[in-house]
This record gives structure tokens, sequence and C-alpha cells, in this order.
């Protein structure tokens, strides 16, 4: 099965008359409430720093949006740990707040597309002693609003030592506990269980403090998944949590793979799939910023049994598919891998 994609991709591409989006617009968190689609989009300029914001497009039929504000609705901070970018949003609901996970780092990461696979510039040590900052490290924040426009941050959820992205919120608690879905780089080795990036899960009673221990939950198996990592916000659905995570090749192509959790015990993989379910195919998919290909869904809205799925393309687009949910589980089920199934 693969996700069927909107023929009008990609719904969303830079602005040239926006000096803070003129190059980038990708990676966008979604919400669906009261007849309205919102993304909030990871979005950037052509300046050399290569600062990122988040900016906000609007949609009533979930394919067309619109731009209702000419100003990013979260900027990097002018001097505090997220002062050089906040990017790549998820976005759940709590009672009438919204909170968004996003990645950020102290430093702008420069135009990183034109060095070495997953690197960025480290901070220049002109004004610093050379032992007290050595890398550009990248951390997860939270943000909270009530309208989805005006953000405040209550700040780091992820260990400070860690390069800790992909950091995702169920949309409920389970057990009166919250659950994080985190992928700490670092976390590899035979200690850690895996030999390359992989998602672990957590859970709090306190969204601001994570200290109970994290559990190693999906590493990669197939050749498509050499590195992996949570996409969406987890949906609840009869046969467990669907929830998107993509792969990495050995010659860093992005592909979407899907999974069901246990209810009630999350950390639990009921069924997981063995083939991707979406890969770059379109030119602008292949062909922006990274030139190997990546689709990289971060939102996902379900809107009566129609799963609208929003991914960014290569880092410089964004783009929707969509799936009939009750197709997908059935096809998860039917594709799983064997050793998935636990008892």
């Amino acid at each position: 099965m693969k996700l069927k994609k909107f023929e009008g991709n990609p719904i969303l591409s830079p602005n040239p008359n926006n000096a803070w989006e003129n190059l980038v617009v990708c990676n966008p968190g979604a919400w669906y409430e009261d007849g309205k689609f919102y993304m909030l989009y990871r979005a950037a300029g052509d300046d050399e720093e290569h600062k990122i914001h988040i900016g906000l497009a609007e949609s009533t039929d979930g394919f067309h949006f619109e731009r209702p504000l000419d100003t990013p609705v979260l900027s990097p901070s002018v001097d505090g740990p997220d002062s050089g970018c906040v990017e790549d949003p998820r976005v759940v609901k709590f009672g009438d707040a919204y909170y968004m996970t996003y990645a950020y780092r102290a430093f702008a990461p420069g135009q990183y597309w034109k060095y070495s696979y997953d690197a960025v510039v480290a901070p220049e040590m002109d004004d610093f002693h050379p032992s007290v900052l050595k890398e550009n490290t990248a951390n997860t924040a939270l943000a909270v609003s009530k309208d989805l426009k005006n953000w405040r941050r209550v700040g780091r959820i992820t260990a400070p030592e860690l390069d800790d992205r992909d950091v995702i919120l169920f949309p409920e608690q389970v057990n009166g506990k919250y659950v994080m879905l985190h992928r700490p780089k670092e976390w590899i080795g035979d200690e850690f269980g895996c030999e390359t990036a992989s998602m672990w899960i957590r859970y709090s009673e306190d969204m601001m403090v994570w200290n109970e221990p994290s559990k190693l939950l999906l590493k990669g198996e197939e050749w498509w998944e050499q590195k992996v990592g949570g996409n969406t916000p987890p949906i609840r659905t009869e046969e467990g949590w669907l929830m998107l995570y993509h792969g990495v090749d050995e010659d860093k192509c992005y592909r979407v793979g899907a999974c069901l959790l246990d209810l009630e015990d999350p950390s639990k993989i009921l069924y997981r799939t063995k083939d991707f379910i979406m890969e770059p195919e379109e030119a602008w998919e292949k062909e922006g910023l990274y030139k190997w290909g990546v689709v990289f869904p971060t939102g996902n809205v379900l809107v009566d049994d129609t799963l609208y799925i929003y991914y960014g393309g290569s880092d410089q687009y964004c783009g929707v598919a969509t799936c009939n949910i009750h197709e997908l589980v059935a096809f998860v089920k039917e594709n799983t891998k064997q050793e998935s199934l636990q008892d």
C-alpha cells in the first residue's frame, strides 16, 4: 500500500516576498478543528546563517492553504538557548491549549545542505574559551498556545547533553501519564541495544519533567531503515496507536513506515510494516536542498475516515498525502514483521 499523494503538490512553496521564508517551507505540524486545517511549518530564508522559523498556514479543505500572517508565529529568541533556530513542530492539544514540541539550536545551523550529511555550523570561538562551546547541538523544547498564533516558550524537555530530536507527544495521557517518543542520536552501541539512531519511549506525570527511564521502542531492521525516528503524533484506533516513522537508507534517502502500538502499553509494538508506505518520487521531493530525496511527515489529522498526512519534501516544500485510516491499519497488520508480534 502506498499513501495517495495530492496531485496538486507541493501545497506550500517558499514565498519570495518574505525574507524569512523565501528559501524553505517544510516539515509541517498539523491540526484540524472546527472545519479548518492548520499547518505550522518550518521556514527559512536564503541568509548565510540560515536562521529557521515557524510559520502558519490555514485551509478549509486540507489541500489549498493560505498564509494569514506575514510574520512567523515563532522565531529564534534574541539571546536564549533557541536563538539559532526553531524547527520541525509537532502539535497536540490538552484541554483548551495546544502543545508544540520543536527542535532548536543555540546558533543558526548555516547552509547545512552544502556540508556533509547531518552536519551544521558550530559557533565561532572568538568570544569564548575553546572548551566552552564545541558543538551546535540540537535539542527539543515545548511551547504552549491558546490560538496557534501566539506561543509561549516553556523550556527544554530533553537532556541537555544529547542531540535529541524527533520528539513527539501522544495526544492523550495513557494510564494517567504523558507519553513521549524521542530519538537521542548518541544512544547507540551495545549498552543501548541499537547500532544506529533509534526511537525511544518514556513516560511522565509532568510534561516538563521527564525523569522516568526511557525504553528502546523501534530500531532499524529493513534495508530502508539504516536510521529511524518518529514522524507524527500517534492516532488512537481500535487496533492500537497508529504512528508513522521514517527510515533512512545507506544512500540517505528518507522513506515512511507505520506501526501500531498497544493502547494500554505503547512501549509494545503490535504490528510494524516491512515495506515503506511512502518514498520520494516527484522532482520536488528529490531536487530540493537535499538532492537524494526526502519525504518527512510531521503532522497528521483525521477527518471522518480520511487521514491527511502533511510532510516536507527534500527540506524545501510542503506536501500532503491521504488514505483511508481503516485500510492503512489493515495494511500494517497484514504487512507486519513477525518479530513485531508480542505476547
